[in-house]
């Protein structure tokens, strides 16, 4: 199998799992399946890869953190709160490495993207205050609707991340290095 589909089935296939089993069971039902897939597909990743990426490692204890905390204190506030956490520490992660002089989204695209300065840091800007526009909309959306319309409103942040990430093609195509200048 392809390493880029196999992670990209790792990485979305707990969430594809938890909303399947939402559709059938309860949100506590769903968020333990969750908190076992997750460390599954650690599991699996790790057998394929022979190392643990440091993302899906970050995400299964923020998973394992909230999601415990969830189902201990029968409150679903926690796993949702999972996703302002995350969203919000990668805002500050970037903003504050860009006020630092670390463009610390370079590290995670490098392999795909071959951008300037310039263009790297307007990334890592925009990147970040979008991060943080989804921790806003995340904490409008669960406190405001159900569990159910929470779960399908995360479907709608993968969403609206995909479309952003395509409108931020014309500054990558702008700031795209020459292949004599990558050399």
């Amino acid at each position: 199998m392809n390493p880029q589909l196999r992670r990209l089935i790792l990485d979305l296939g707990p969430l594809v799992i938890f909303f399947g089993v939402l559709k059938f069971w309860n949100f506590y039902v769903a968020t333990a399946v969750f908190m076992v897939t997750i460390m599954a597909t650690l599991a699996i990743g790790y057998a394929f890869e022979r190392k643990l990426s440091p993302m899906p490692l970050f995400t299964a204890a923020v998973v394992m953190i909230f999601g415990g905390l969830t189902l201990y204190l029968n409150d679903s506030s926690f796993f949702k709160l999972k996703v302002t956490f995350i969203y919000s520490l990668f805002g500050t992660i970037l903003l504050a490495g860009l006020a630092l002089n670390r463009l610390f989204i370079k590290y995670v695209f490098s392999e795909a993207l071959e951008l300037d300065e310039q263009g790297w840091r307007k990334l890592t800007v925009r990147m970040g205050v979008f991060f943080f526009a989804l921790a806003v909309l995340n904490e409008i959306v669960w406190r405001n609707t159900s569990d159910s319309t929470w779960a399908l409103a995360k479907i709608g942040f993968l969403g609206l991340t995909f479309l952003f990430l395509m409108a931020q093609l014309p500054l990558m195509l702008k700031h795209q290095l020459e292949k004599k200048e990558q050399d």
